[in-house]
């Protein structure tokens, strides 16, 4: 009698992630590649100046003010030199980092308070919810901008040292106080969804603790709507902090940011010298298209309705 022939066990196939997933969605696109490449020149500059140039920002020669740029981007001045006679291309440049580093820390900041806050909410629910939605309630209706203008008012006329997180500190406070309510609003409605899920009515009957719960089969759930609107959110800060220069109230000279230098290009640019605006302008709104395009990205890749 012949053995049964017995089939071997097809193996398992892997099953994607949903971040793996995301990253090759992602990957195809060829407006992610772009803002990809603006986002990493960009963030090169913030971290290595000395890269993009070799001259320094405060070195200025009175004579040689409003140099116009080199119409091939040559010679001692290729971006030509701003109304103190500084080389505008060092001044960008060593610009970008106090941009970069405010808002890197106010998206941080204001990321972890909405984390916290919402699982907080959205797990024990009762009183504590009622306390932090009333919360969000109050912040909510204040415009990032507006409220912002309304605290750094209160430091109107300070100065500026050369170290860039006194330089930032101001700002980034005030836009993290008014910038964390929309992570929170996401992180509750996610842990309200997903703290009565099997697994974790599971964990629950097993004895894991609220906090273990909590950020080891919460979180990780919570985190994916956080994590598809932190770009846009990016780019909206970078916006908010140039206007607040313009207006007197963001980060304040000596110290340079983007912000800084379109206000300072403002004053010029109608008398002809329109480089002093448009370059900094231009390079701001290639990093918050950049931002953007990759939060939109992001954001269709990670939504299982969309893929």
């Amino acid at each position: 009698m012949s053995e049964l022939a017995v089939p071997k066990p097809e193996p398992e196939a892997k099953q994607a992630s949903l971040w793996k997933d995301a990253f090759h969605t992602m990957r195809r696109r060829p407006d992610v590649i772009i803002a990809l490449v603006i986002l990493l020149f960009v963030f090169a500059m913030a971290a290595f100046p000395a890269l993009f140039t070799d001259k320094s920002p405060t070195r200025c020669i009175g004579r040689e003010a409003r140099q116009r740029p080199d119409t091939w981007f040559r010679g001692e001045h290729p971006l030509g030199t701003d109304a103190f006679g500084c080389d505008f291309a060092a001044t960008i440049v060593h610009g970008t980092r106090p941009t970069i580093v405010l808002a890197l820390t106010v998206i941080v900041l204001a990321v972890l308070i909405g984390l916290v806050l919402g699982m907080l909410a959205g797990y024990y629910g009762g009183w504590l919810d009622a306390v932090i939605s009333r919360m969000l309630d109050v912040f909510i209706v204040v415009p990032l901008l507006l409220g912002a203008i309304l605290l750094l008012s209160l430091f109107r006329g300070r100065g500026s040292s050369g170290n860039v997180i006194e330089t930032v500190a101001p700002a980034a406070i005030a836009l993290t106080i008014f910038g964390w309510m929309e992570f929170c609003r996401y992180v509750r409605a996610a842990t309200i969804e997903t703290k009565n899920l099997d697994y974790v009515v599971a964990a629950r009957c097993l004895g894991a603790k609220d906090r273990r719960i909590m950020f080891r089969h919460i979180l990780p759930n919570a985190i994916i709507p956080v994590t598809a609107v932190v770009p846009t959110t990016i780019g909206a800060i970078i916006v908010t902090e140039s206007a607040l220069a313009v207006l007197g109230i963001g980060v304040q000279p000596p110290a340079t940011s983007w912000g800084v230098l379109l206000s300072n290009g403002t004053q010029w640019a109608g008398g002809g010298y329109i480089y002093l605006f448009g370059l900094p302008l231009l390079l701001l709104v290639l990093t918050v298209f950049a931002f953007a395009t990759f939060g939109d990205a992001l954001r269709d890749a990670l939504d299982p309705k969309l893929r």
